[in-house]
C-alpha cells in the first residue's frame, strides 16, 4: 500500500501564525510524547512511522511549501511540489503518476489518500492497513473511513451507509452528503451517518481509469507540463461520489479538525508560548507570542491572543473564524518563512515616492546549507553579514564572507547568485524591486559544488 498525504492548504483561520506559506500543518506548538513541541505534519509523520507505514508514505503539497513540508518531515518521505492548486483530484493524480512513472506502484497496488491535517488517535491509520484486504473482499472500487459524529455539524462531509454491515465491519455506501444544514445533518445522524475522514482507498489501476476518464495525461510529465491550465476538481466530486462500488469502514477513535484557535488551544499543554503573561480573571485564555515584545492578558477569560510578524490578533476564541473576513479574499504577503536551509523574517516594507517596493529582511542560513541558485531579476539587492561566516555566489564568481561585510547586486537584467553559511549565518538584507518583481529560486541542491556548476550553466 501507498499513502499519498494531500498538503495544499494555507488557510486564514489560524491567522497570524498561519499564512500563504506556513499552513496550520507548520506551527510547532502541539505536545509531543516524548516531550518538547511538534507541528501537526510532525505528529501525523510519527505515528505513520511508529506503524512503519512512513517509508511507503509521500507527501503533495504547493511547491512553494515544498521546502517547508521537507524541513517539517526531517525528510523521511518524499515531498512532491504542485505547480499550481487544482483540487484534491488533480493532486491525488499527480502523485499517482509520479508512483508509477517512477517504478514505486503497480497498477494492482493499493492508494490510500489522505488529509495532511488530520488531528487523531494513535490508532487511526492502523486502520489504513486493513483497506487492501476490504477492497478485494467487497470487489469495491473505493474503500473510505468514517468518524461517527458527536454532533450535528454543517461543517463535515457525511457518508451514508447502507443498513448491512459485514462481518468484518464495513458498509456499503448509500450515499454522500457534502456539508449539509443543519436540520439535514440532524436527520442523517439519526440515520447512522459517518463524518467523511477523507481517507480513500483505490487500485492504482482505477484510479489510473479516472485520470483517463477526466480526459487528463496519464504520464507524469505530460500532467506536470498541463498542470497550470487544468480546472480544479476535487476527489469527492469527480470521483467518490460518482462511484457505485463504495465501502466504508467506522472509525471508533478520535478524529478532530484542528481549524480554529478554539480547536487548537484546547490541545495545547501551555497558556502562554512565548514573551507574555497571564493574570486576573482569564481563565481558558491562551497567548501564542512569536514576537520579541512581551503581550500581556490581565481579566480577559475565553480570548486567544497570537502574535507574529504576519500581525496580532485578539478575539473571543468561539469567533476567532471570522479573522477569514477581516481578511478578505486576497492572499497577504508573508513575513516569516522556513526551509530545510534555514528561515527568514520580513522586518519592514515598504513604498518610496517611486513606487519601489523596499523590503528589509532577516534572513537565517544553517551550517552547512545553501540557499539555492536564484535568479536576480532586476532591481537593486545587498546584504550586510551579521555574524557568521561562509561563501557567496555571484554571476559565477565565488567570494568568502564573515561577520561584518558587505555584499550587493545591482542589475536591469537577470543575474544568478547563492549563499552557503559554513557556520550559521545571520544576514540583513534590504532589495529594492524592480519592475519584474521578487527574485525566484530556479535551483536547489544540498550539494554546493552542484549549485556552482548550475550556475556556470546560466552564465
Amino acid at each position: 500500500m501507498h499513502i499519498i498525504l494531500l498538503s495544499g492548504g494555507a488557510g486564514k483561520r489560524l491567522w497570524p501564525l498561519s499564512n500563504e506559506l506556513r499552513s496550520k500543518l507548520f506551527i510547532k506548538i502541539l505536545p509531543s510524547p516524548a516531550g518538547g513541541l511538534e507541528s501537526m505534519i510532525g505528529r501525523v509523520c510519527r505515528q505513520l512511522e511508529s506503524l512503519r507505514l512512513l517509508d511507503s508514505t509521500l507527501i503533495i503539497s504547493h511547491q512553494e511549501q515544498a521546502n517547508i513540508t521537507a524541513l517539517h518531515t526531517k525528510g523521511l518521505t518524499p515531498v512532491i511540489g504542485e505547480p499550481f492548486k487544482r483540487g484534491t483530484f488533480t493532486a491525488a493524480a499527480l502523485a499517482a503518476l509520479y508512483l508509477q512513472s517512477s517504478g514505486m506502484a503497480k497498477d494492482d497496488d493499493t492508494i490510500c489518500i489522505a488529509p495532511a491535517d488530520v488531528f487523531v488517535g494513535e490508532d487511526f491509520f492502523s486502520s489504513f492497513k486493513r483497506l487492501p484486504d476490504i477492497l478485494d473482499e467487497a470487489d469495491a472500487d473505493i474503500a473510505l473511513l468514517g468518524t461517527r459524529p458527536t454532533h450535528a455539524s454543517d461543517q463535515y462531509g457525511y457518508v451514508l451507509p447502507v443498513e448491512f454491515e459485514h462481518q468484518n465491519g464495513y458498509s456499503p455506501v448509500a450515499q454522500f452528503i457534502e456539508k449539509p444544514e443543519i436540520r439535514v445533518a440532524e436527520t442523517l445522524l439519526q440515520r447512522g451517518a459517518l463524518w467523511n475522514c477523507g481517507v480513500y482507498a483505490f487500485s492504482l489501476s482505477f484510479m489510473l481509469s479516472q485520470i483517463k476518464e477526466a480526459g487528463l495525461p496519464t504520464h507524469y510529465d505530460e500532467l506536470l507540463a498541463k498542470y497550470e491550465h487544468l480546472p480544479e476538481r476535487s476527489f469527492d466530486k469527480q470521483v467518490a461520489e460518482r462511484t457505485k462500488r463504495a465501502v466504508v469502514l467506522p472509525y471508533q477513535g478520535a478524529w478532530q479538525d484542528i481549524g480554529s484557535w478554539e480547536a487548537l488551544s484546547a490541545q495545547l499543554d501551555s497558556n502562554v508560548f512565548g514573551q507574555g503573561t497571564i493574570s486576573g480573571q482569564s481563565s481558558n485564555s491562551h497567548i501564542i507570542n512569536e514576537l520579541t515584545l512581551p503581550l500581556h492578558v490581565i481579566g480577559v477569560p475565553d480570548i486567544i491572543a497570537a502574535a507574529s510578524p504576519d500581525g496580532i490578533l485578539i478575539a473571543n476564541k468561539k469567533n476567532s473564524n471570522n479573522i477569514k473576513d477581516q481578511l478578505g479574499s486576497l492572499p497577504l504577503q508573508a513575513m516569516y518563512g522556513e526551509a530545510t536551509w534555514g528561515s527568514y523574517r520580513v522586518v519592514d516594507r515598504f513604498t518610496t515616492e517611486e513606487d519601489a517596493t523596499v523590503t528589509v529582511v532577516n534572513v537565517t542560513v544553517l551550517p552547512g546549507k545553501n540557499i539555492g541558485l536564484r535568479q536576480h531579476r532586476s532591481g537593486h539587492k545587498a546584504w550586510t553579514v551579521l555574524t557568521g561566516s561562509g561563501q557567496v555566489l555571484m554571476d559565477g564568481q565565488i567570494k568568502q564572507v564573515t561577520s561584518g561585510m558587505q555584499f550587493a547586486m545591482t542589475l536591469e537584467v537577470d543575474g544568478f547568485y547563492s549563499i552557503l553559511a559554513e557556520t550559521r549565518m545571520v544576514v540583513l538584507e534590504v532589495r529594492i524591486d524592480g519592475p519584474e518583481g521578487e527574485d525566484r529560486v530556479i535551483f536547489e541542491a544540498e550539494d554546493w559544488e552542484k549549485i556552482i556548476e548550475r550556475a556556470k550553466l546560466q552564465t
